[in-house]
């Protein structure tokens, strides 16, 4: 068997006692195995920690960390959890409720260890049915750099699409449960850190990020989150006024799009 990648994958876990073991079995299945996986118990009160300290003892504690928070506290302080207790270099995240193409990890380190220079990278999402077989990875494309303004439009590194390195000096903030992770991002390219846009979707979701059930179900919560980042960014030096008042319509008229695709979807 080949050296482990130098990742640490980090996967926050509330009341997903159904979904954790697919979401691990396939890092499990990646072509390249990671140095760890880190399973954070949100503080849930359903058959989750359960199902983590089952799927650490299948696959060893010497690969498969867990924390337990007493609390639930949300994502992005499961997350830090996770940071904090990692040991290898890189760190990947992913959500208990999805999963990952075969070849994720080996594709995306491959281009991290070639271009030293960026911190972070990311890629698109599929959704899939359940049962629904991955697809081909489409063959060709170059990644691009995304910079604060391409950002400030739209969030386009899913969470479980992210790799980045463990030695950055940013954490999710751990006061939203709402845009938490597009903050952090933003905190980071504002930076002047290099962030990149691999092409293939290599995260499979199974719902849709906005108009279903789950944390990202819930519209206007999603849309309150992403205006207070952009009030948090104003605040700290980081989006002028003029900036401010351009996004604040911007996205709302976002949200309201969102809200008649899924009206006219449920009819």
């Amino acid at each position: 068997m080949s050296a482990p990648l130098p990742i640490s994958v980090i996967i926050p876990c509330y009341r997903c006692g159904n979904t954790l073991a697919r979401a691990v079995d396939s890092v499990v299945r990646q072509t390249a195995r990671p140095g760890e996986i880190i399973l954070i118990d949100d503080g849930s009160e359903d058959n989750t920690g359960t199902t983590i300290h089952s799927l650490q003892e299948k696959l060893g504690a010497d690969w498969v960390k867990v924390i337990a928070q007493r609390e639930n506290r949300g994502p992005g302080t499961a997350r830090n959890a996770g940071w904090e207790a990692a040991s290898q270099p890189l760190l990947a995240f992913l959500d208990a409720d999805d999963s990952w193409h075969p070849n994720k990890l080996e594709i995306q380190y491959q281009w991290m260890a070639a271009h030293p220079e960026a911190a972070l990278s990311g890629h698109p999402c599929r959704v899939l049915g359940e049962g629904e077989t991955p697809p081909e990875l489409p063959a060709g494309g170059a990644a691009r750099r995304i910079g604060k303004p391409r950002l400030l439009l739209s969030n386009c590194f899913p969470t479980p699409s992210v790799m980045l390195r463990r030695d950055l000096p940013f954490r999710f903030p751990e006061d939203k449960k709402c845009s938490e992770d597009y903050l952090l991002w933003l905190q980071i390219v504002a930076s002047g850190a290099p962030a990149y846009l691999l092409p293939a979707p290599l995260t499979f979701l199974y719902k849709a990020r906005f108009g279903e059930s789950g944390l990202s179900g819930g519209l206007w919560e999603m849309e309150k989150g992403q205006l207070d980042t952009y009030a948090r960014l104003r605040r700290a030096g980081q989006l002028s006024w003029p900036g401010w008042l351009l996004l604040f319509p911007y996205s709302l008229v976002k949200f309201l799009r969102r809200v008649i695709v899924r009206r006219l979807g449920r009819k």
